[in-house]
């Protein structure tokens, strides 16, 4: 049976009218050569930093031709009386950092794995002047080099999940037995630029949310939603941080609570809205959920997207999307000196995203109940920026790299120096076996990034996006 899919346009194509018969020409040759155009075209929007109704995407329906059907495994629904199928699992953010990693390690488990994405992040990268150090391919021709290495299919729903018709039609489409829900605007700095980039964050993140808990009480029902949260929701109190439920004692009563949230960003407050819609629907409907607060990603590389080249994943080394380890990598390999952020005792929790496809499959294979909203810490090391440096800097001197450091002047609003411990527990008890950070991994991780050095643009190194003085007026970035 053929799959259904969506193209758009690029998100940054000014041109692409609803009324201009040209635009439809334009986002049809963007398409896979097996897929055959209909005209159905929704409004389309582009992306100025004030839009309104930014969620509504020019949607080309597309259809393909026969794929191979989908080896069963480790990724097969046994259901009682019925032949065993694959677990359809829909990856919403599939082509981002997180989501194409996992996107691939769920196909290469024999899941049947639906990507839907709106592209809006390599659109952020057009917008802000930034690049990723790795070449990373386009969408379709990610999935058509899959398809090819491994006889495995993705489909692929191009959209927008604010837009609740396109959601549901993708919805009846694939009827996904999980979703993996990644589909958001993932950057604190990129939140904090100005008020329309922390209004977008907002409500493409929280209504996004929304629409996909929507989608499941009307379309299916038995769901198991497994939503990317993060460990920034807790912020850095001076007691333990339990794994998303506290137990306390006040005026001799007793009772277990959500623990506390105090978020640092616009983006971090997202994510505490997003869970506490969640943790209601699950209450009201019956939906069940999992939320994966996860801690600093590191890392590019897993089995499959080493297969080839055009599997690369992203790596982002800028002060807005890359993270500290990566940046610190990536500021080794150019002979920049590492930028430790005011005292550098800022500790959070870190794994590699060899982990993060690890932990969203034993979610999805040991789902929660109906009713269920479960909260798992998805992290397996605690390192301060001062760690991170003094380990960057070592394994620079094995590979003959002068490493420097400086402290420059923190751009956020938050303790430079603070107590942190984070329990995480629950993932491990699944049969989480953790890839810890190696001596080893760390040569590899900076290999890589002398490999790629050449691709470096040192002007996106510093920070550039300051808590304290975002502004009403949309930023704009200097060639």
């Amino acid at each position: 049976m053929a799959h259904l899919l969506y193209a758009s346009c690029p998100l940054n194509i000014s041109s692409c009218s609803k009324n201009s018969p040209n635009s439809l020409k334009k986002c049809s040759s963007l398409l896979p050569m097996s897929l055959t155009v209909q005209t159905s075209v929704k409004p389309f929007k582009s992306l100025p930093l004030n839009r309104k109704n930014a969620h509504k995407l020019l949607s080309v329906r597309a259809t393909t031709l026969q794929q191979p059907t989908t080896k069963t495994g480790s990724g097969s629904d046994q259901t009682s009386g019925q032949e065993s199928r694959p677990t359809r699992v829909m990856v919403i953010g599939g082509d981002g950092y997180c989501g194409w990693a996992t996107s691939l390690h769920l196909s290469n488990k024999n899941y049947e794995v639906a990507i839907v994405d709106n592209l809006v992040r390599r659109h952020f990268d057009h917008q802000l002047g930034l690049d990723s150090l790795t070449p990373i391919s386009s969408i379709h021709d990610r999935i058509r080099r899959w398809r090819s290495l491994t006889e495995k299919d993705i489909s692929l729903y191009i959209g927008d999940v604010c837009d609740f018709e396109f959601l549901s039609e993708a919805f009846t489409s694939f009827k996904p037995d999980a979703v993996v829900h990644f589909g958001e605007q993932r950057s604190a700095p990129y939140s904090m630029i100005d008020r329309s980039r922390a209004i977008y964050t907002q409500q493409n993140n929280v209504l996004g949310t929304l629409n996909v808990l929507f989608a499941i009480k009307e379309y299916s029902e038995d769901c198991h939603l497994v939503k990317l949260g993060t460990m920034g929701e807790y912020g850095t109190p001076n007691i333990d941080i339990e794994e998303g439920y506290i137990t306390i004692t006040h005026n001799g009563r007793t009772d277990t609570l959500p623990y506390p949230k105090q978020a640092s960003s616009f983006y971090h407050l997202s994510k505490v809205h997003d869970s506490n819609n969640i943790a209601f629907t699950c209450k009201a409907w019956g939906i069940r959920a999992t939320d994966l607060n996860q801690g600093v990603v590191y890392g590019v590389r897993t089995d499959e997207t080493e297969m080839h080249e055009e599997l690369y994943n992203r790596f982002d080394y800028d002060g807005v999307f890359g993270t500290a380890l990566n940046r610190f990598c990536v500021q080794a390999a150019v002979g920049h000196p590492l930028t430790v952020y005011g005292k550098g005792g800022q500790t959070r929790g870190y794994l590699d995203i060899r982990d993060t496809v690890q932990c969203v499959e034993l979610a999805i294979a040991n789902p929660a109940k109906r009713g269920e909203f479960r909260v798992f810490n998805q992290f397996t090391e605690q390192f301060s920026v001062n760690q991170l440096a003094s380990l960057v800097t070592k394994a620079g001197e094995k590979l003959g790299i002068d490493v420097q450091t400086i402290s420059v002047p923190n751009p956020r609003v938050e303790a430079d120096e603070h107590y942190y411990n984070a329990k995480h527990t629950k993932l491990i008890e699944l049969g989480l076996e953790p890839h810890l950070l190696s001596d080893s991994l760390l040569d590899s991780l900076l290999n890589f990034a002398v490999q790629f050095k050449d691709r470096v643009d040192t002007k996106q190194i510093m920070p550039s996006v300051s808590w304290r003085k975002i502004g009403v007026k949309p930023k704009t970035v200097s060639a």
